[in-house]
Formats: C-alpha cells, sequence, structure tokens
C-alpha cells in the first residue's frame, strides 16, 4: 500500500523570530514519521509576500493552510499521520 508524500511547506521570512522555532518543530515531527518538507521564503514570491507577510510562519499542507505563528507540534502530527 502507498501513499502519496503530501506537499508539506514552511513559510518564513527573514528576521522572522518565530520561524526558528518553527522549523525545528517542522523538521522534527516530520523526520519522526519519514516524511519531506520544505521552507519557502516569503520574499522569493510577490504574491506570497502580501497574502501571508503578518502571519508567518506559516504551515501549509497540500497548498491548505494549516497553522501558523506557532506550529503545534502533535497538531502537526495527527494531520500527516491521518
Amino acid at each position: 500500500m502507498t501513499s502519496a508524500q503530501p506537499l508539506v511547506q514552511l513559510l518564513t521570512k527573514q528576521g522572522c523570530h518565530l520561524c526558528a522555532d518553527a522549523r525545528e518543530v517542522v523538521a522534527t515531527v516530520t523526520a519522526s514519521l519519514g516524511k519531506s518538507w520544505e521552507e519557502v521564503d516569503i520574499a522569493t514570491d510577490p504574491a506570497l509576500a502580501q497574502r501571508y507577510a503578518e502571519e508567518i510562519p506559516v504551515l501549509l499542507i497540500d497548498g491548505v493552510q494549516r497553522d501558523f505563528w506557532r506550529i503545534d507540534a502533535a497538531r502537526l502530527t495527527r494531520l500527516l499521520s491521518a
């Protein structure tokens, strides 16, 4: 039985003090579940920068916003285990 790998993205920006904490949570949870993730700097995409400027960091799973500011490890684990 194979399941598609979810696209896990953490949107961040330079100078974001919450991003380091979020990065650690996402890295720990995804590693424990054998999932991959990517970090996207919103400064590289004007549309993302406009949309998420005040909510960074933002966690997207398959393009759907699932969390922002403080990433909840238990919630992320549930979402990726479903």
